[in-house]
């Protein structure tokens, strides 16, 4: 069984946190089975995470060898010019990997606050915002969209838990590469 929830700022993605911070397993629904994350949203990021009861699952789902799209909605606050956008999808190097993005869509606002739509494959930690950062703009506000073929529908709201159907978890086992 597989789950979305729409997890909102301010919430840690662990059981479990050493500075007593919020975690999203406290916020989900009394009653369910112990539930695993599908990777992690930091704690300033909201949008779409997904949890299932298989352990197994969740490691393939998050394993980079998936090649699994992440989609996040992303505002950032400086000027952008479409150098910047060749590097990111060209890849920058950052703490001795390399960061990129796999498509970059301006999605619309004006002066410095501008809204894109970003996609990730690897989901590295804090990927989509050191990329951003590496370019001399900052991540104001950060929103994961999309994880492979599951959409964050506009009719779940922020803080909610909703069960996938048996044909999105299909669709989601099936975009696994690997």
């Amino acid at each position: 069984k597989l789950w979305r929830y729409y997890k909102p700022a301010g919430l840690v993605t662990t059981h479990n946190d050493p500075e007593g911070r919020p975690t999203v397993f406290e916020n989900l629904p009394k009653g369910l089975p112990r539930l695993i994350s599908v990777g992690r949203l930091d704690f300033n990021t909201t949008g779409l995470l997904l949890f299932t009861t298989d352990g197994d699952i969740a490691n393939q789902l998050t394993h980079p060898s998936s090649m699994i799209e992440r989609e996040y909605a992303v505002r950032v606050m400086g000027s952008v010019d479409p150098g910047m956008i060749k590097k990111m999808y060209e890849g920058v190097e950052i703490d001795g990997a390399v960061y990129r993005f796999t498509d970059i869509q301006y999605f619309g606002g004006e002066g410095l606050n501008r809204w894109y739509h970003v996609v990730v494959m690897t989901g590295r930690n804090r990927e989509v915002r050191k990329l951003w950062e590496s370019q001399g703009v900052k991540v104001s506000r950060l929103k994961r969209v999309r994880f492979g073929p599951i959409f964050m529908p506009s009719t779940l709201r922020r803080g909610r838990f909703q069960e996938l159907s048996r044909k999105e978890i299909e669709k989601l086992l099936g975009s696994i590469k690997a």
